[in-house]
């Protein structure tokens, strides 16, 4: 945290603004920065603390107005994957010169801007967003998420401090770790897996395997927590350099149709997923089994049976965390009904994340996801 104010001097800043959540404020998490950059000499110009849970177009819209009109010259953002993919959508605004977010949504619309100078300071071990050239961001008006990616979203710095994380609630911990597992798995096995993104999942998951665990039997200690954000970093930049499939088209709409929160969604889905994808890609999960569950795992089982041993081993993982943490196991302990489940595979099928899944799916094929996974 420290070191914000030099890289923001580097970088010419003079008057930042603080982006974060109430909530953060209160625990006095901000403060730990906003002191850091009046010690060094770039004093935050103002503060925007009402960010929402899931992050919003209104909010984003708000944010720009509030740094146009303070005069700021970069954000800092402080919070988890809401608080960054805000800060990434008001830094399109911002960059060009508009009112309205929902004008650049898409894929590359932004090709050619210099973004406004943005650091990501992560609270949570699990998006990734503070690697990654993604926003996904709520349109509460019609209750779907909407994507924006562009590597010129990518933040200048990211900040891994484990004073941010050590407060983190069991269950968040428990979420937010499974969403980084997710993000590895998938960037793994999806249709643009490359040999980068693969070392960085193949790290992200050995990091989760050894600090989940840990982190949720003892929270208090720093180097636990600074395993597991490092695990998330890895993940998020794995699939950076690939991509997601299924799980988040689906965990997406579950999102914005029912408001499961994201990380749950990724923890319930993920075995589902997998499942549906076993027939094209049991032999990437196999590869994964030498991560997910080690050595000894993984020689036992024959190699025909990896890619099912790994899906039981995310299966296992996720009983763990529901018994020491209560993380649901099943959409309908995260609120969603089967009332729902239309809606949600209809959101699911144009949601970008699904062109990249190895397999290909129709609503049929979501709808008996969901159904299984409920």
């Amino acid at each position: 945290i420290e070191n914000i104010a030099f890289e923001l001097a580097n970088m010419k800043v003079t008057k930042p603004l603080v982006l974060t959540n109430k909530q953060l404020r209160s625990l006095g998490l901000v403060d730990i920065v906003t002191k850091a950059l009046e010690k060094g000499l770039v004093p935050a110009g103002a503060v925007y603390d009402d960010v929402p849970v899931d992050s919003s177009v209104d909010v984003v819209n708000d944010v720009a107005k509030v740094y146009r009109d303070a005069g700021c010259d970069a954000i800092v953002a402080v919070g988890g994957g809401s608080v960054l993919d805000t800060a990434k959508g008001a830094n399109i605004v911002i960059t060009h010169g508009t009112t309205d977010l929902k004008e650049y949504m898409g894929s590359e619309v932004l090709l050619g801007d210099r973004m406004a100078p943005f650091v990501a300071v992560p609270t949570t071990a699990g998006t990734g967003s503070e690697v990654t050239p993604v926003a996904v961001i709520k349109d509460t008006a019609r209750h779907l998420k909407m994507s924006f990616v562009s590597f010129n979203l990518l933040p200048d710095v990211a900040v891994l401090d484990p004073r941010m994380t050590i407060g983190l609630p069991p269950r968040i911990t428990a979420a937010t770790g499974m969403d980084a597992l997710c993000h590895a798995v998938e960037a793994f096995s999806c249709r643009q897996a490359n040999p980068l993104s693969d070392g960085y999942a193949r790290a992200a998951i050995d990091l989760i395997r050894e600090y989940l665990p840990l982190v949720i039997a003892k929270p208090k200690v720093e180097a636990n927590r600074l395993g597991m954000a490092n695990a998330a970093l890895l993940a998020g930049v794995s699939f950076g350099n690939s991509m997601v499939g299924i799980v988040h088209a689906v965990g997406h709409a579950c999102g914005g149709v029912a408001n499961v929160a994201h990380g749950e969604a990724m923890a319930i889905l993920l075995p589902h997923g997998m499942t549906y994808n076993l027939d094209v890609v049991g032999e990437r999960y196999g590869e994964l089994l030498l991560h997910l569950a080690g050595a000894e795992a993984y020689s036992a089982e024959h190699p025909a049976d990896r890619g099912n041993a790994a899906i039981e081993a995310v299966r296992a993982m996720n009983h763990v965390l529901h018994e020491k943490t209560g993380m649901p196991l099943m959409l309908s302990q995260a609120g969603v009904t089967e009332e729902q489940l239309p809606a949600i595979a209809k959101v699911a099928l144009n949601d970008g994340a699904i062109a990249f899944n190895p397999k290909d799916a129709g609503y049929e094929d979501i709808l008996a996801l969901l159904r299984r996974a409920l």
